[in-house]
């Protein structure tokens, strides 16, 4: 050991010239952040199964922390509001109340119809919580913090599961694969209500306007079916390009904070952080909070306008 220490020490001292002279790389931190995990470095090893890898990523993760959240945050409230003696609502319960009807009335009943408001309703709620849920979670650094935790006081081993985790807490609706999914939930909710409404051959039927001739059907019948296509399309590419914007422009302003300081020295790069870098990075995040909420919105908003564009075809 005594003569393995010197070879030891050249070792870490090459890799510190290394990584300094490697330099802040800025590019490698915005895509470490909003990526996934690697497919061969999960965090947790699963089997393959049908040609599927179960194992689970980061945000597979952000997806079951958001769920185990909203459930039992709602859990919680609801059974607390239940055991009262006089049922009424007080408190958060008053606020999930609140919410609830405002969806209710005035974001699905006049898209769907008095008719089909208690049948939506349910889906539509979950759809806007859900949402606004992983978008909140997603704006607190709560891997930074542990990170930051166990420089100081942990210590843990690089390869352990709370440091893989936090190489890059993301957003989940930052992930195309999540607000594909939910995007493909809300067109097979279309199918459905439109199916319930007029049945399932006269919805298709309903692709084409009455009362139009033959000849301009065949024009019109491929841009309907593209327009449906569509719908889905536009409703994963907004939320999640929306949610990454957002990471990515508050990353890239405080980068600069390390880049002036690898230019200038220290002083310049905190003369950079105080004046520029994180004013403005403050500002962004108050907008981000209300890109949360305005985005949990108009998914929500535009799923009741398309399901009840489905209901009321001739309107």
């Amino acid at each position: 050991m005594m003569f393995a220490q010197p070879e030891a020490h050249e070792a870490i001292a090459q890799g510190a010239h290394e990584a300094a002279a490697e330099g802040f790389n800025a590019g490698e931190l915005l895509i470490g952040h909003v990526s996934n995990s690697p497919l061969d470095h999960p965090l947790i090893h699963l089997p393959t199964l049908f040609g599927i890898d179960f194992s689970v990523t980061k945000h597979v993760f952000m997806l079951w922390l958001v769920a185990a959240t909203v459930f039992l945050v709602v859990t919680v409230a609801v059974r607390s509001y239940l055991r009262q003696e006089q049922m009424i609502p007080r408190r958060f319960m008053n606020s999930i109340e609140a919410l609830v009807e405002y969806l209710r009335d005035s974001v699905v009943q006049p898209n769907v119809g008095a008719k089909w408001v208690r049948t939506w309703t349910p889906l539509l709620l979950t759809l806007f919580v859900f949402i606004l849920a992983a978008n909140a979670i997603g704006l607190i650094p709560i891997f930074d913090v542990v990170g930051l935790l166990n420089h100081s006081v942990l210590h843990l081993d690089p390869e352990s599961f709370l440091m893989r985790l936090t190489h890059g807490g993301t957003t989940a609706t930052a992930n195309f694969n999540v607000t594909a999914a939910l995007a493909m939930v809300t067109f097979g909710a279309i199918i459905v209500a439109g199916s319930k409404a007029h049945g399932f051959v006269k919805h298709w039927k309903n692709l084409m306007p009455g009362g139009v001739s033959p000849a301009l059907g065949i024009v019109l019948i491929p841009i309907e079916i593209l327009g449906m296509l569509v719908r889905p399309f536009a409703l994963t590419m907004r939320l999640a390009a929306n949610m990454t914007g957002g990471h990515l422009a508050i990353l890239a302003i405080l980068s600069f904070v390390f880049i002036f300081t690898e230019m200038a020295g220290a002083a310049v790069g905190m003369g950079v952080g105080l004046v520029f870098s994180v004013p403005l990075a403050v500002g962004i995040s108050a907008i981000e909070i209300i890109v949360v909420l305005v985005q949990a919105y108009v998914f929500t908003l535009l799923t009741a306008v398309f399901i009840g564009m489905a209901i009321h075809a001739h309107h």
